[in-house]
């Protein structure tokens, strides 16, 4: 079971970065709506496209990070954070510093990758 002091470390860490998240989401939201932008360049126009199709994927993979977050934050408040899902076993402080929105311990998720491999996936 983890104790006060690490829950707190890894609150902080989930919180501070689910914030840094919703302000580049505001920013992007912001950004692109107060566009008013008019090209005569239809190569000018096209850049100006692509740039923003891919902005919209990485705020598309960031909400994704932004959901697993809440839940890691949620799973920290019931007391199942660091809890492996699949083994019940504890996850290694290593891989929760790693990645804190895990949900597997490194072995679980390691079987995981195999079966999807196996799998074609």
């Amino acid at each position: 079971m983890m104790n006060k002091k690490k829950q707190d470390y890894f609150k902080k860490i989930l919180s501070e970065r689910l914030d840094e998240l919703l302000q580049e989401a505001n920013k992007t939201v912001s950004g692109m709506t107060d566009l008013r932008e008019h090209f005569p360049d239809p190569t000018d126009r096209a850049s100006m496209e692509s740039d923003r199709n891919f902005t919209l994927r990485i705020r598309d993979r960031e909400r994704k990070l932004i959901g697993k977050i809440r839940e890691a934050l949620e799973r920290l408040e019931n007391g199942t954070f660091g809890i492996c899902e699949e083994c019940g076993e504890e996850i290694s402080e290593k891989r929760l510093k790693a990645r804190p929105v895990t949900t597997l311990c490194i072995d679980c998720k390691k079987k995981q990758e195999n079966e999807e491999k196996v799998r074609g996936l």
